[in-house]
């Protein structure tokens, strides 16, 4: 399921699909007059490909359905719950943080943000880091590793938190906190993840028997995007995004 995953990192990218399509067209190129023609077709299509991407409108359209899936629990409802289950996916690459000693937050820094808050307001609530090596070549540093640091840095008492550093996978992630906490995975928890994610994950944590509520953060949509809105740049991650949650979706439903 990890090699898998990683698969899927690549395959989910827009520019990767658009590049193969403009080598196999530059490779048409050296044919017949015919064949240039269909691959000089080629070679234009693919560009104004590249530009529609960028509107923004269209990822978001995709994206919105999984983010809105889940509500926000209020205040009330957090407050029954004996702790939160925080899945990594927040920080940027480890070597950062052995270079300059300050944790890496990347555009999912809500993940690690918001149960900071929630641990303050309520103080009985534990906290449930999950989150190993994700990376096919290694570091040396897990995700938890990087959590333990930030969580010491932003004042959190360390006696309230657990670390779970074994998993690579949304799926992983699941089965570790389960064995993890045992028979206190049948108690309320919080699940906090990316709201693009939840529906993913929330299934897998049902599936080994715990009971969760979503906490969505790190919501990228709003209730309408103007088309005015382009960027190429952004709209391509939220393309990456949206291929990636929805293909794993699909892939998660026909493995359970």
């Amino acid at each position: 399921m990890f090699i898998l995953s990683k698969l899927m990192s690549a395959i989910t990218q827009p520019m990767f699909w658009l590049a193969v399509w403009w080598s196999v067209a530059l490779g048409l190129l050296s044919g017949s007059a015919r064949w240039r023609r269909g691959a000089v077709r080629m070679l234009w299509g693919g560009l104004a490909v590249l530009g529609l991407l960028g509107f923004e409108a269209l990822p978001h359209a995709l994206l919105r359905p999984l983010e809105n899936r889940y509500p926000v629990p209020p205040p009330e409802v957090v407050g029954r719950h004996v702790g939160v289950i925080v899945l990594g996916g927040a920080t940027e690459h480890p070597g950062i943080y052995l270079a300059h000693g300050q944790v890496p937050l990347g555009q999912a820094a809500e993940r690690m943000s918001v149960p900071v808050g929630l641990m303050r307001q309520h103080a009985q609530l534990q906290l449930v880091f999950s989150g190993g090596e994700g990376r096919l070549l290694v570091t040396g540093v897990s995700e938890a590793e990087l959590a333990k640091a930030f969580y010491e840095q932003q004042g959190v008492d360390m006696r309230r938190v657990i670390l779970e550093s074994g998993s690579r996978t949304t799926r992983e992630n699941a089965l570790q906190v389960a064995a993890l906490l045992g028979k206190r995975c049948q108690e309320p928890w919080l699940l906090v993840t990316s709201a693009w994610h939840m529906p993913r994950s929330v299934p897998e944590f049902e599936a080994v028997g715990c009971e969760v509520t979503p906490y969505p953060v790190d919501f990228r949509t709003g209730d309408a995007t103007p088309w005015t809105e382009y960027s190429l740049a952004r709209s391509l991650l939220l393309w990456q995004t949206v291929l990636h949650e929805w293909l794993g979706l699909g892939v998660y439903r026909v493995t359970r």
